[in-house]
């Protein structure tokens, strides 16, 4: 399976007042299409960051380094990036480039890409909707933005086509309310419609499911995977759920201080984690079966004030001295001494 998105050292800096912080620090991650990754860490991880920057939507004065690569809309995967390479090597430098790099796209071709390559459905729907236009008319604003050529019929049955496919009930009429006459998990599969009226092929879920309650938070997820499957999507479903990521997510990448610490399978990295903060958050979370939870003893370090080597080690159990020496290296995991899969990594000197 091909990647349809190819992230590599994407760093991102920030000015603050005290100097230059680093919220995204040296992250790879691949996403294919058609596949879920999920993204998790505590608050302050940088994950909502990481998203940030795949949507060219970082705030003023943020400096960006590393490559984020997205297939081109004509590229089917790792076949066509490698008949692209060989077409380029043949014909010379002529060929347009199977992929594009995110990092250095202008200003001026992110408008044609924010919502019509790569979307994105955020926290907190109240917030993100405007709330004095009908919920029909941002939808219709989103694909008129893409689509300028279309009616003006065409573009308002599209955009009740949109909550029809977001499974949002009586959508004609839903249409012509404004966002307060909905509730939370109607508010939600207005931007999920909005979010795939043009037609992206990623999409980027920031916590959904925050503040559904629970039967309503499993429509939401369960929309979104029929969604997926549906449109072929690839998706980056950041949460701090662990439950919800072994539910949707493919493969997992765990998050803390701007760095991915451990990736991998979604079964492998929550039935066998090898990471210390991983083992962390697993025992902290919530299980059916009624036991004592073991919170993370400490707190996220201040970006401006992180500790030397692994940024975790002030809040390991398994600290050693050489865990302060230098950053540890993102390692894969034994697949002969552990029975896992060659894409098993962790960033810790005991692996």
């Amino acid at each position: 399976m091909g990647e349809l998105l190819d992230v590599r050292g994407l760093t991102v800096e920030l000015p603050t007042p005290r100097g230059w912080v680093r919220p995204v620090n040296d992250v790879s991650l691949r996403i294919a299409a058609g596949e879920t990754v999920g993204l998790v860490g505590e608050s302050g991880s940088g994950k909502t960051m990481l998203s940030l920057a795949l949507m060219g939507l970082l705030p003023a004065g943020a400096r960006v380094s590393g490559e984020a690569w997205l297939a081109r809309k004509d590229s089917a995967g790792a076949d066509a990036a490698s008949a692209g390479r060989m077409a380029a090597a043949v014909s010379g430098p002529a060929q347009a480039s199977p992929q594009k790099n995110l990092v250095a796209l202008p200003e001026k071709e992110w408008r044609s890409v924010r919502g019509g390559e790569i979307a994105m459905v955020f926290q907190e729907p109240m917030t993100s909707l405007n709330p004095v236009m009908p919920v029909g008319a941002q939808i219709a604003e989103a694909i008129r933005a893409h689509h300028p050529h279309l009616s003006h019929a065409a573009v308002q049955q599209q955009a009740v086509t949109a909550l029809h496919r977001a499974s949002v009930p009586e959508a004609e009429s839903r249409a012509k309310q404004f966002p307060h006459q909905l509730s939370g998990g109607l508010r939600q599969r207005v931007m999920i419609a909005m979010a795939l009226a043009a037609g992206p092929r990623l999409l980027i879920a920031d916590e959904p499911t925050t503040a559904l309650d629970v039967t309503v938070q499993k429509q939401v997820l369960a929309l979104l995977d029929h969604l997926r499957r549906e449109m072929r999507l690839g998706m980056l479903f950041i949460t701090h759920d662990l439950g919800v990521v072994a539910q949707v997510a493919d493969r997992v990448a765990v998050m803390y201080t701007g760095r991915i610490v451990e990736q991998g399978p979604v079964r492998e990295v929550l039935t066998r984690p090898s990471h210390p903060y991983t083992k962390g958050l697993l025992a902290a979370s919530p299980t059916l079966e009624r036991g004592k939870l073991e919170p993370i003893p400490g707190t996220v370090p201040q970006l401006n004030a992180l500790p030397s080597g692994c940024t975790f080690a002030p809040r390991c159990v398994w600290r050693r001295e050489d865990c302060v020496a230098a950053v540890p290296e993102l390692r894969p995991i034994s697949a002969q001494a552990r029975e896992a899969s060659a894409d098993h990594s962790a960033r810790c000197v005991l692996v």
